[in-house]
């Protein structure tokens, strides 16, 4: 069985937001849609107060809470781990953005290109995939990221991964213990990130000391 998730490399990371350009780019996402985004948070007491950047993303848990509460089985979990949402199903009840304890979902009233304004991408981008473009009557959905399915389907990593100049982000097989992923969580005491949430998330953080 294969279970497909990422490892994020907190010591890495410079939160240099490329994760979310990439994403941006790779997905067309309209303004004010963060499939991938960094935030900044703050730990410890004065005088060691330390500041990490921490990118977050849909966590494709093996628990998902968002499928539970979805009414119309537009969110589904496929059988390698990865959790979908089909946008012919989704008629934007928003029941899994509130049932998700990570706020990854985002919902868009009307999907427009972020670079063009274009409710359609270019011939250029329609040649190349798919993607989330939705048809007039599909507007009004919620979408999130699956580990860009696409590009895994050609064989390739998740853009955020590719396109991290820190080489922060590794994907694989959490099921395999040989795989790079599953090495790093077991060498450098990989985490989940709210465990106490009992989702079974497949993104796991490397402490940044």
């Amino acid at each position: 069985m294969v279970r497909l998730g990422m490892v994020i490399d907190l010591k890495r990371c410079a939160s240099c937001h490329t994760c979310t350009a990439a994403c941006k780019a790779e997905h067309h996402t309209p303004p004010g849609v963060f499939w991938a985004k960094v935030i900044r948070v703050e730990s410890g007491k004065y005088p060691t107060v330390i500041r990490q950047g921490l990118p977050l993303l849909c966590m494709n848990c093996a628990e998902p809470e968002c499928e539970k509460v979805c009414p119309t089985g537009a969110t589904e979990k496929r059988p390698d781990g990865i959790v979908t949402v089909d946008s012919s199903k989704c008629v934007g009840c928003r029941y899994c953005s509130v049932a998700c304890p990570y706020g990854a979902r985002c919902f868009a009233e009307d999907w427009k290109d972020y670079f063009t304004g274009d409710r359609r991408p270019s011939s250029a981008f329609a040649a190349h995939s798919r993607k989330m473009w939705l048809e007039e009557s599909d507007r009004g959905v919620v979408s999130k990221c699956n580990f860009c399915a696409d590009r895994i389907a050609e064989g390739q990593n998740p853009a955020c991964v590719d396109a991290c100049p820190c080489e922060a982000r590794v994907f694989g097989d959490l099921e395999d213990p040989e795989s790079e992923v599953s090495q790093l969580i077991k060498k450098r005491r990989g985490r989940q990130l709210h465990p106490e949430y009992d989702t079974d998330a497949s993104v796991y953080y490397l402490p940044a000391r």
